[in-house]
């Protein structure tokens, strides 16, 4: 595999960071994910523009956004995924300088890492639906910059893993705010419902691909507060990201949603998603 890392292009186990990098030793960096659908790169112009507001709110000193899409179209050519689905993963830290709380001088260059990948959806999971466990949100209040500190959202999908669900949604002061790496989606007498943008959580691009797609539809939707005193009475649940599109969410800890069963929201979501990238590949 053929990956990226400060101008060069080279095998993925010879691409060495420095011990001294603050990405290692203080998670300074983010990081983003795009989706690739036979070689093309799927809603890129808001994934660069999601990356450059992390980069301002971070303060890191890096203005090529479009030297970010040269290297992910790069990647999926050397890796010969031009033809497949990936995803392409973009890490940009600080760089590399004695390790002191305070930012080093401006001439410390970032590190920007890069690499491609292929992918296969998971049907199964798309088809039958998935269960998720809830964990009270302790997470710092800036969710919504896409940081490689993620210690919490690995802790709380760890634990979603051991008891035999696929993501961990997280609660706070008494409300759904996101999943571990998802935005999350409930359907209350046929309205959709999602947290409104905040710093508790991630701009997340197919959030907003789905609340496009419902007003397209004419499906009821509301940006308002996934109330923990509700959740019981939801008809379905869902949870969103470029990794797992509209994924039914059928079981809440141990209790079911609706009928168990993908709801018909969900559904015609699912549906609507299909042929919007239909439409992006002609």
């Amino acid at each position: 595999m053929i990956a990226y890392l400060n101008g060069n292009y080279l095998p993925r186990d010879k691409a060495v960071i420095s011990a001294e990098d603050r990405g290692f030793n203080f998670a300074d960096g983010l990081y983003e994910v795009i989706r690739s659908y036979s070689g093309r790169l799927f809603k890129l112009d808001a994934h660069m523009k999601r990356l450059r507001r992390s980069i301002d709110e971070l303060r890191i000193p890096f203005d090529d956004i479009g030297k970010v899409k040269e290297i992910a179209e790069r990647l999926l050519k050397e890796n010969d995924l031009s033809s497949d689905d990936a995803t392409v993963y973009i890490q940009i830290t600080r760089g590399h300088a004695p390790r002191k709380h305070g930012f080093p001088p401006k001439d410390v260059p970032p590190t920007i890492f890069a690499y491609a990948s292929a992918f296969k959806p998971h049907e199964q999971e798309l088809n039958e639906g998935i269960k998720i466990i809830l964990k009270p949100d302790i997470r710092w209040t800036r969710c919504d910059i896409k940081s490689v500190s993620l210690l919490p959202n690995i802790l709380a999908f760890q634990e979603a893993k051991e008891k035999g669900a696929v993501e961990a949604v997280f609660m706070r002061d008494g409300a759904v705010t996101e999943g571990s790496h998802t935005s999350v989606f409930a359907v209350f007498d046929n309205k959709v419902f999602t947290a409104p943008k905040s710093h508790y959580i991630l701009p997340g691009i197919t959030r907003d691909v789905v609340l496009d797609l419902c007003r397209k539809r004419n499906i009821p939707f509301e940006e308002f507060p996934i109330l923990e005193s509700r959740m019981k009475k939801a008809e379905e649940f869902f949870i969103t990201s470029t990794i797992t599109e509209i994924t039914p969410v059928v079981q809440i800890d141990e209790w079911m949603v609706g009928n168990g069963k993908p709801g018909p929201v969900t559904r015609e979501l699912q549906g609507s998603v299909k042929e919007l990238i239909e439409d992006f590949l002609r």
